[in-house]
């Protein structure tokens, strides 16, 4: 295991199906203002908002809202759940939704005191937050991004057709996370899957990198495989307990910094799949699953060894009379049967994308450097062309 880090994860985390009561346990430790966020509305069809309300009050908060949080957080919303944090001098930032909830909720936390535009300064600039920071705390509903223990926080800007995430730093993870995976069991089909595929694919972006025999990767394949398996299981029945308490307990695993420790790391597939949230507004593990198979037999040569690896230990390819190639390709399309089989979205085409976006799609991917190749512009825009069948 090659390279030189620290490790530290600040987040306290509460599971199971009867976690949301140490909710009691967290709130003294914080002032009387508490700034509740959330989506849509399904938490007050699903009867979590009337739960958490409850023992907000019974706690002697006074709560404000902040409803309509929309799956691809913008920054006009962004600066409007800024001015509702500091006009009401909240003390703490209650996130209950999905990803994109928390996300928002984190972005608000830094932004609020910020004294510059935070669009400017956290999401171009890309600088650390030296301002006033607000705690957040997660009850989540929706597994997927791993954004309950993570510094993580994306925000798209719709006017300049931009979606980008900024990985804060441990001082903006949230300092406690509620994981009850029966809050998961109403959401519709489309979106579960959707979620599924975007733990898969936070795992693949740190697996697909470096030649060192890490232990990260032998982590990583066993979080694949027990995804794979609790995810075909929960496509037939989504109420099933286990399946779905595994892959809640998978997603937070994927992206809590942890199993990306000593790793170089990709993230192309997320900045391409983001790239086109931000002209479509789609669903973002769709972003992902669309273009990951034409991004991954792009470069599957140039880290052949790891794609052969993969294949073997995640899909049980069997490797006897075939050559690395073969055993490698053989991988990728028993992945893409698999996502086919579970309803993913396999054709950007599919989520709005149009011929003429192509080009102002590529600009917006951010060419990274960590996985096995360095992309051109070209070969950004022959993944999206290839997404597009």
């Amino acid at each position: 295991m090659l390279g030189n880090f620290s490790y530290s994860n600040p987040t306290k985390l509460y599971f199971g199906d009867d976690s949301l009561k140490y909710l009691n346990k967290e709130l003294p430790n914080y002032g009387k203002n508490v700034l509740l966020v959330y989506g849509g509305g399904s938490i007050k069809k699903n009867g979590i908002y009337d739960k958490v309300v409850e023992i907000l009050k019974a706690n002697g908060k006074e709560v404000f809202e902040d409803a309509g949080v929309m799956p691809n957080p913008t920054v006009e919303k962004l600066y409007e759940g800024c001015k509702r944090a500091k006009d009401n001098n909240v003390d703490l930032i209650l996130a209950v939704g999905g990803g994109s909830v928390c996300d928002y909720a984190k972005a608000v936390s830094v932004s609020t005191y910020c004294e510059e535009d935070p669009w400017d300064k956290y999401y171009m600039r890309m600088e650390d937050v030296d301002n006033k920071i607000i705690p957040v705390g997660c009850i989540l509903t929706m597994v997927g991004t791993g954004s309950e223990m993570n510094g993580g926080s994306v925000i798209t800007n719709q006017a300049a057709k931009l979606k980008i995430g900024h990985v804060f730093r441990e001082n903006v993870f949230p300092k406690f996370s509620i994981l009850n995976p029966v809050y998961t069991f109403s959401l519709p089909q489309y979106q579960m899957v959707a979620g599924f595929f975007d733990i898969m694919s936070h795992i693949l972006e740190q697996y697909f990198s470096g030649e060192d025999d890490n232990t990260s990767d032998y982590l990583m394949e066993g979080l694949l495989k027990s995804l794979i398996h609790s995810s075909r299981i929960a496509v037939k029945n989504p109420t099933d307990y286990e399946a779905r308490s595994n892959i809640m307990w998978t997603s937070t695993w994927a992206l809590n910094t942890l199993v990306g420790k000593g790793k170089s790391q990709d993230w192309m597939v997320h900045m391409i799949g983001q790239s086109i949230g931000a002209y479509t507004d789609a669903t973002h593990g769709m972003t992902l699953s669309a273009v990951s198979i034409p991004y991954y037999r792009l470069i599957m040569p140039y880290g052949l060894q790891k794609f052969r690896r993969y294949a073997i230990n995640v899909w049980e390819v069997n490797p006897e009379g075939k050559t690395d190639e073969q055993i490698a390709k053989e991988g990728l399309d028993r992945m893409e049967a698999y996502m086919k089989e579970i309803g993913l979205a396999m054709s950007i085409k599919d989520l709005g994308v149009t011929e003429e976006m192509l080009d102002g799609i590529a600009k917006g991917s951010f060419i990274l450097e960590g996985g096995y190749k360095v992309l051109t512009f070209d070969e950004v825009v022959q993944v999206l062309k290839s997404s597009m069948i």
